[in-house]
């Protein structure tokens, strides 16, 4: 039997320097920082000024010079790039090419992928089942977004909550009991409506009108999207446990998409893990999409051990979601 899996093997991240803080977003719309902290639980997020850089290939090729400063690695070995993200530089040619020619990785081959919030644990398993087929034995896996390129400022129910951000992780080999051990992903695209971003597609390309329109920025119904995200992360986190005969006991750390302070409670609430075991820094960065788990890794790594046992859920557009199990292997 082929046990062969993906483990973590490091982590990276990286964050503009510039902080888009709660009380110049009251400047910009009508709202103020007692709204947003009660509402959303953010009091800062991270933007991607021009003068920094653009790009999420600039926010990648940092998260990948963090993670090499901690955990060294030869480009060269690199079999693959994939990049989960909403928020490409360009619709072609892909991102993940790109980063990976720039940051030394020319023998691996790479591509976008798009699932929104839930990209990182799409993205794990995407990963994890090229190297349990034996071709393949390093992966960079880069997850993150620059989301005020596409924010409406001028929408006070939507431009507290994004900010800019991306990690990436390295994934090795091994057929030690350690890395990523099962993945329930789920979809459903009847109900664009609720979670959308109309403007730019083959459906929609650019002109006047869709400009006009305010097409090309987020919309959400959020009470609408709370709902769904609540019952379908829960019910996933719940599923996964149980097809590996664990309980919530069992965890040392459950990892949400941090989209929302309120979901992230009602989650943990719901699938009775304590607060303690809840990696949360949405109040600091903001909902960065795909880039919201692995930056919560990131910034955990210190106080995680070989061993740890580790639920990762997210809740996105499309709609997209799943749970991962995943035991910690350094």
């Amino acid at each position: 039997m082929n046990n062969v899996h993906a483990v973590i093997t490091g982590i990276g991240a990286y964050v503009p320097k510039y902080r888009l803080t709660n009380a110049e977003l009251s400047g910009l719309v009508d709202t103020s920082d007692e709204w947003i902290v009660k509402r959303i639980g953010i009091k800062e997020r991270r933007i991607l000024k021009p003068e920094e850089g653009t790009g999420v290939s600039y926010l990648a090729l940092k998260a990948i010079e963090d993670l090499k400063s901690r955990h060294d690695f030869d480009p060269l070995e690199i079999e693959a790039v994939i990049f989960a993200t909403s928020t490409p530089d360009y619709i072609l040619p892909n991102t993940a090419s790109l980063v990976a020619t720039q940051a030394g990785m020319v023998k691996a081959f790479g591509f976008d992928m798009i699932a929104a919030c839930s990209g990182f644990i799409y993205g794990l398993e995407v990963a994890n089942s090229f190297i349990a087929s034996g071709k393949y034995k390093k992966i960079i896996l880069l997850s993150g977004d620059v989301l005020s390129v596409i924010t409406d400022y001028q929408d006070r129910n939507t431009c507290p909550i994004f900010g800019d951000g991306c990690g990436c992780a390295l994934l090795e080999a091994t057929t030690e009991a350690v890395g990523v051990m099962d993945s329930i992903l789920r979809s459903d695209g009847s109900q664009p409506e609720i979670l959308h971003m109309y403007g730019g597609g083959s459906r929609n390309p650019a002109s006047y009108e869709t400009i006009d329109q305010r097409l090309h920025y987020i919309w959400q119904d959020g009470k609408v999207v709370f709902k769904h995200a609540v019952a379908n992360m829960v019910a996933t986190c719940q599923e996964v446990l149980k097809r590996n005969n664990l309980t919530a006991d069992d965890l040392d750390w459950i990892v949400p998409h941090q989209a929302n302070m309120r979901i992230i409670d009602a989650v943990a609430g719901y699938a009775d893990v304590p607060r303690e075991k809840v990696m949360t820094n949405i109040e600091k960065y903001g909902n960065t999409s795909a880039g919201t788990i692995p930056l919560c890794l990131w910034e955990w790594e210190p106080q995680l051990k070989k061993g740890d046992k580790i639920i990762l859920t997210a809740f996105g557009a499309g709609f997209t979601w799943g749970a991962t199990y995943l035991v910690w292997g350094y």
